[in-house]
């Protein structure tokens, strides 16, 4: 029986047997001597350490993983994300100070030794037998390198980490003979260019030139002796050499290196006296790594390419290989934003909008005819603090966004008039269009069923002055809510759904939209850059272009650069040119006459359409030229704010409409976007102005919100909040003058995700008015 110390454990003379075995073993492995599954040093008994011949033959050095840098349509840097902060940088641009510095004080016979130094090893076998245990390793940098590839091809996952750098023997003979197979293949330039690249420094910074940025704010090449003796002795042991936190220990440890480096003869002992006495000169410049940190407001885009970069299958197959391709970065990817629709879009939301209101603004401009994104924006930032957020409300739930997106009041209009005009109805068609009605019932869907109105639900109009016949030009312009009830239940559901398919407009949460007559009015949530998208569609004399934010991305392997495919925007004929010519003469309307007169620019052509919804929860503005689309909404994320009696941008509203509030922030995004830009024309057509004499009007839009789920909206925006319970069917208000109308639905008190859903088949006025 081997003798033990009376404190427990293996005696000095037991510790220096078994650090002998390691460094037999060592010599064995130099000379490519196999090792049994079970040897005569038990190194490998019962087979608990994997023979030397049955080890693969080739490690192959993993991609580093390094920042990955995001730019805008110009070239402009807007944010660098990374899993690790690492720039990989060769040799020459390496200090030389910082070569001599690491090679001193972690492996000075390196250029002297193969790939294990015997005689480090003895020297260590020597201090550790004297000391009674194991305080001193012999690994060289070779063989520390192999070490980091094993951390670095271990990622995020907590297991491999751990078998990466477990204190095994079966770890060591791995290392020991992949070590022979480097010093082979690389040569020691390359094998230290490796190493300094690969290696830890601390403070998230992995790689010296990311080390020199953080501790310095200066190039790795420009690394002076006493700042490459500071790095070199970070290595050891990032967290108790951190000079950032202890300035004192950092400095004891840098002298060390100091004079390491001339006992070894690279620098004078003059030299390192004269070193010893300066201070750490740090110039630390703080970690910028993620979409936080993103120029002119662009967070939220930002996280919307991450988004679609991690969904995409373009990307990877699965999931887990998307993010893996992500998290090793050093890729260059090239996004569509347009750097100057970008500032208008953060301007105009700053100058209208403050972050401490109550609601929120989000905006999204987009390309017709090319799905380009190019911007998006918020009033409140990007963030975890107060008066931010890290919810996109331009994008779907998939993509970061709320949870079912934003009722979009009567902007969801120009689809049903779409619908009908593709179908062959004339944009003269007349419709009795009273002051308030039942829905019509039946309805008739895609299927064989038909909607039937069993609650003897009521749709009525802004106010009671709005009563028909109109026209669809007038009714448009005005948002006559009964008009467009009619209409698509002359029409029925299925072309309105087929025609929401083809532009691709599908709730917040992903699902499609319900056939029940209430969408014609805007009562499901839809996201801002749906909405501006499908309406690029009608700029674009109905072609449909799905939308991209990236347009190219190179990936650094080695010291070469490898384009990466990306996914292309896939457009297709939403309607024909006529259809689409017909609605953009309509909603140009909109603007010249109509609820939208605010948002009108003055020196292009423009068209849109305004939005409010139910209780004034919501309020839209989506609108375009014929060379860029955008969608504004204005809102609580929560949907528990009723825009009436309410200060906003520092002005106060009585009731919010959708053409004067969204539609100012839409007016000066754009006017800014397109400054400078060619004023293009939309090909009009001659629509006559119906019979009926102009009743009157205030000049605001009025909707009718009905459907399943407590007035149509199922679940909330923001999950897991508390909220009470829905209501279901009609009650019925009216307004006159200047009054706030009395709603005729309610959006289920339980509205945000995580509780039960309110009231089921609610019918009312889930309401749009502009």
């Amino acid at each position: 029986m081997p003798k033990k110390r009376s404190g427990g454990g293996l005696s000095a003379t037991q510790q220096a047997a078994k650090f002998l075995g390691v460094s037999v073993l060592a010599g064995a492995v130099m000379a490519g001597i196999a090792l049994p599954a079970a040897g005569a040093l038990g190194l490998a008994a019962k087979g608990s350490v994997q023979g030397f011949d049955d080890i693969p033959a080739n490690l192959k050095s993993p991609q580093l993983s390094q920042r990955t840098t995001i730019l805008d349509g110009r070239g402009h840097q807007i944010a660098t994300v990374y899993s690790r902060d690492r720039t990989v940088v060769d040799l020459k641009d390496i200090s030389p100070y910082m070569q001599k510095a690491i090679v001193a004080i972690e492996d000075s016979r390196f250029y002297q030794h193969g790939a294990i130094d015997l005689k480090g090893v003895l020297r260590a076998l020597n201090k550790n037998a004297q000391s009674g245990g194991v305080a001193q390793g012999a690994s060289t940098l070779t063989q520390q390198l192999v070490k980091n590839y094993f951390i670095e091809e271990a990622g995020d996952d907590p297991t491999k980490v751990a078998q990466a750098t477990q204190q095994t023997l079966g770890r060591k003979i791995r290392e020991l003979k992949y070590a022979i197979q480097i010093e082979e293949k690389l040569g020691k330039k390359k094998i230290l260019e490796n190493y300094l690249n690969i290696t830890f420094f601390g403070e998230q910074a992995y790689g010296v030139e990311a080390a020199s940025q953080r501790y310095f704010s200066k190039h790795a090449k420009d690394l002076n002796l006493q700042q490459s003796a500071l790095l070199a002795g970070i290595v050891q042991s990032p967290s108790r050499y951190d000079p950032v936190n202890d300035e004192a220990e950092a400095t004891k440890r840098r002298n060390t290196v100091l004079q390491r480096m001339a006992e070894v003869g690279d620098i004078s002992q003059q030299e390192a006296d004269a070193a010893k006495e300066k201070p750490l000169g740090l110039h630390v410049s703080q970690p910028k790594n993620g979409c936080i940190t993103a120029t002119k407001g662009a967070g939220f885009f930002c996280k919307y390419v991450e988004n679609v970069f991690l969904t995409d299958p373009v990307f990877g197959k699965t999931k887990e290989e998307r993010a893996k391709l992500w998290n090793r970065g050093g890729l260059t990817i090239r996004t569509t934003l347009d750097p100057q629709a970008q500032a208008s879009v953060q301007a105009s939301l700053k100058e209208h909008v403050n972050k401490s209101d109550r609601v929120a603004a989000a905006a999204t401009l987009v390309e017709p005819g090319t799905g380009k994104v190019l911007a998006m924006g918020q009033s409140k930032p990007y963030g975890y603090g107060k008066n931010e957020t890290e919810y996109n409300f331009s994008v779907d739930r998939s993509m970061g966004g709320s949870n079912y997106g934003f009722p979009t009041g009567s902007t969801f209009k120009p689809f049903v008039a779409a619908a009908a005009i593709e179908g062959g109805k004339p944009a003269t068609q007349e419709y009795s269009s009273p002051y308030q009605m039942p829905y019509p019932s039946p309805v008739q869907t895609c299927g064989s069923k038909q909607w039937l109105n069993t609650d003897n639900a009521k749709v009525e109009n802004e106010s009671e002055s709005e009563k028909g016949p109109y026209a669809m030009k007038e009714a448009m312009a005005k948002s006559v809510n009964t008009y467009f009830v009619q209409l698509i239940s002359d029409i029925g559901l299925c072309p309105v759904v087929k025609m929401t398919d083809a532009l691709h407009v599908v709730q917040g949460d992903g699902e499609k939209l319900p056939q029940v007559p209430a969408i014609a009015l805007g009562s499901k949530g839809i996201s801002p850059l749906t909405m501006a998208n499908a309406y690029a569609t009608f700029a674009a004399r109905g072609m449909y272009c799905t939308p991209i934010a990236i347009e190219s991305i190179t990936q650094k392997a080695g010291n070469e650069q490898k384009s990466l495919q990306v996914p292309k925007s896939t457009c297709s004929r939403a309607m024909s040119e006529k259809t689409a010519d017909t609605v953009n003469t309509l909603l140009r309307g909109v603007v010249d006459s109509g609820t939208g007169q605010q948002a009108g620019l003055t020196d292009r052509e423009s068209a849109g359409k305004t939005g409010t919804t139910d209780e004034r929860k919501n309020a839209w503005f989506v609108g375009y030229t014929p060379n860029m689309a955008g969608a504004v909404w204005v809102g609580s994320a929560r949907q528990n704010v009723k825009m009436v009696n309410i200060t906003i941008g520092g002005v106060y509203r009585p009731l919010v409409y959708g053409g004067e509030v969204p539609g100012p922030i839409w007016k000066d995004a754009m006017s800014g976007a397109l400054e400078g830009k060619p004023s293009e024309s939309f090909n009009l057509v001659d629509i006559p102005d119906g019979n009926k004499d102009d009743n009157g009007g205030d000049g605001h839009d009025r909707g009718d919100g009905h459907g399943d789920n407590g007035g149509g909206f199922i679940g909330g925006i923001i999950g897991g909040l508390t909220g009470g319970g829905g209501t279901a069917g009609p009650t019925t208000g009216g307004t006159t003058g200047g009054t706030v109308p009395t709603p005729t639905i309610s959006l289920p008190g339980n509205f945000i995700q995580g509780q039960t859903n309110g009231g089921t088949n609610g019918h009312g006025n889930g309401g749009t008015r502009g």
